[in-house]
């Protein structure tokens, strides 16, 4: 017989994570991944092979990556798609068979399915994110089968048929939540201290309509609002362009073509134009900023929609919908001139905030996974069986 080597009751238990597809799901995967670690978890994330995925996971260090094959229904129709959920399930099952992971955390999107029910035919533990106002397709289908859900917006968990939901928050990154001044942030992005900040996010769908529709009210705000200095965050193809278009209005702006210091952005600023996936709102709330929502009109079900509603009748946000978005150089100009409307926007961001989201996620998730087995020898004394099972 084979030797296994050491008895897991002298191993750290094992978390895998699916987090890929979009930054959305990846930075809050990243978030849990982080409290997992620091309870001596090991940690496997299951990523895609987008160049977003690549570039946030570079300087991960102490965690196993995995990329999985799986592409969106839209991107290579119905045969790519199965081609690639297929092999994303035999490529985790294999995985899984090695490392017996006690729980599975899918954060949503194409990879969420493949690690879930590997998960599942192997023994473990089963839980999704949901971080929008309308849960995305693969966390609808998933619902029904995991053993607990996770959601940021509570109105979601109405539309899950989970047999347990918790509304948890939404998972941020450690670096976001770490205090910075905006002085100091300033002087980090070489910025006038002194002068006023305008943060565009465009996000990773449908930046280039963001980018026009800042870049037609760009000059009227700075004309308007002495001295206002622009970091405007868009795509490596995009950005000499829109870099452009501020050195012909003479405008102070940082316009990099890759970013990733988004706490020094943030902080920087004193009012943001953003899209409205969840991670960009959750980072807001966290930082406190005020923002103009202009919601992707082509997301799944509308869901930007839903989410930037939320916050605007919460009083955290302003939304304009893209097709209404001339009116943006007077929202922008109007949050900076009023004080008191950018203070009550802060308020109402931080019931949008919860900073032990991540780490009350792992703690659940840890809690269910010991008691999968009662103890990490039971789960070595079992190995044979799961992997039968898988």
């Amino acid at each position: 017989m084979a030797e296994r080597g050491p008895s897991p009751a002298s191993q750290p238990p094992r978390a895998a994570i699916a987090c890929g597809g979009t930054g959305g799901h990846l930075f809050p995967g990243l978030a849990v991944a982080a409290e997992l670690r620091q309870r001596h978890c090991a940690v496997t994330l299951m990523i895609s092979r987008k160049e977003v995925d690549q570039q946030a996971v570079r300087s991960m260090t102490g965690m196993d990556i995995v990329q999985l094959p799986a592409i969106g229904l839209g991107r290579g129709g119905l045969p790519g798609f199965l081609w690639g959920f297929w092999q994303s399930y035999r490529l985790a099952r294999r995985r899984f068979q090695r490392e017996n992971p006690s729980v599975v955390l899918a954060m949503g999107g194409f990879t969420s399915a493949p690690a879930v029910l590997a998960g599942k035919r192997c023994g473990a533990r089963t839980f999704l994110h949901e971080s929008n106002s309308i849960p995305g397709r693969a966390n609808r289908w998933l619902a029904p089968w995991v053993d607990g859900a996770f959601v940021y917006f509570p109105g979601a968990g109405q539309r899950l048929r989970a047999r347990k939901v918790e509304v948890a928050g939404m998972p941020v990154r450690t670096e976001i939540l770490a205090p910075m001044s905006a002085s100091e942030a300033r002087r980090a992005l070489g910025l006038a201290v002194e002068s006023p900040v305008l943060l565009v996010m465009g996000g990773s769908q449908g930046a280039r309509q963001v980018n026009d529709l800042v870049l037609q009210a760009a000059r009227r705000i700075h004309q308007e609002i002495a001295g206002l200095q622009f970091v405007h965050l868009t795509s490596p193809a995009d950005a000499p362009t829109v870099r452009q278009a501020y050195q012909a209005m003479q405008a102070r702006a940082i316009v990099p073509g890759f970013f990733d210091d988004m706490r020094a952005a943030l902080a920087a600023a004193d009012v943001a134009v953003s899209r409205a996936g969840a991670s960009s709102l959750a980072e807001l709330a966290a930082r406190g900023l005020p923002a103009v929502l202009i919601p992707y009109p082509s997301a799944a079900d509308n869901h930007q929609f839903y989410n930037a509603r939320a916050l605007a009748e919460a009083g955290a946000a302003r939304m304009l919908e893209q097709s209404e978005a001339g009116s943006l150089a007077d929202e922008v100009i109007a949050l900076f001139r009023d004080a008191s409307k950018r203070a009550a926007m802060r308020q109402a961001l931080a019931g949008w905030c919860a900073p032990g989201a991540a780490a009350e996620i792992a703690e659940k998730i840890l809690q269910a996974g010991s008691r999968l087995g009662q103890s990490h020898e039971t789960l070595f004394k079992a190995a044979g069986a799961r992997e039968k099972l898988c």
